[in-house]
């Protein structure tokens, strides 16, 4: 089995050690961002929607100031941002090298986005519902998890999985600012130097992780809707 892989991806048998580290910082860079990520974005995706006009906590001004700073994170390419929050992760990681520095970034570059998938997910929920909790007295924090959050797994598993999905390519462009992973592994010898089997191999990992996480994500979304 070795021999015939020698023949058919020599350069990433060669390079296996360091193609396996890249697997394993894209995963630690995947899961860390993604677990902040999913935190704040939920939320920050509960407030924009309790607090919208016509909210269970309505508050127009907390409300404008949340969607106009998301809206102005997203707007910003994540290149650019990469570059543009330098100072806030040397000050909070004390490097923006490697995968501990790019922590920072793809959280900023994830949390506008999964809140939108929240915000989307919890609005897609029947107002009558919530109509029905108040009307028996429930607590604006009661509706927040007892109807918004558990009436929504399945929405919210959705957006998570495209979430993820997302952070995956986000850590494919940070790869190339050194922040090492598959993105800078396939950069670095795939196209620096001309090694076509180590760019084929790191695409096809690529694609097989997507593939676990939407059947994950498919899996709890079945489980939870109704």
């Amino acid at each position: 089995m070795a021999e015939l892989l020698n023949k058919i991806i020599p350069n990433v048998m060669n390079k296996l050690p360091d193609f396996l580290a890249a697997i394993k910082d894209t995963l630690v860079m995947v899961v860390w961002s993604g677990s902040i990520a999913f935190v704040l974005g939920l939320i920050l995706g509960i407030i924009i929607v309790v607090t919208k006009p016509g909210g269970i906590l309505e508050n127009k001004v907390l409300y404008q100031i949340l969607d106009k700073l998301i809206n102005f994170f997203r707007s910003i390419p994540f290149i650019i941002l990469l570059t543009w929050v330098m100072p806030i992760t040397r000050a909070l990681v004390g490097t923006v090298l490697y995968v501990r520095g790019a922590i920072v970034p793809l959280v900023f570059g994830s949390v506008p986005f999964f809140t939108r998938q929240v915000e989307s997910a919890l609005a897609e929920l029947d107002g009558g519902l919530i109509e029905a909790a108040l009307s028996m007295g429930s607590s604006p924090l009661e509706i927040i998890f007892r109807v918004y959050l558990k009436e929504s797994i399945a929405a919210i598993a959705r957006g998570t999985t495209i979430t993820i999905v997302s952070l995956l390519n986000l850590t494919a462009m940070a790869g190339v600012a050194g922040a090492g992973g598959l993105g800078d592994f396939a950069i670095r010898y795939g196209h620096d130097r001309n090694m076509a089997d180590i760019t084929n191999v790191t695409v096809l990992v690529l694609v097989l992780i997507v593939c676990v996480i939407e059947f994950a994500g498919g899996r709890i979304v079945k489980k939870n809707t109704h």
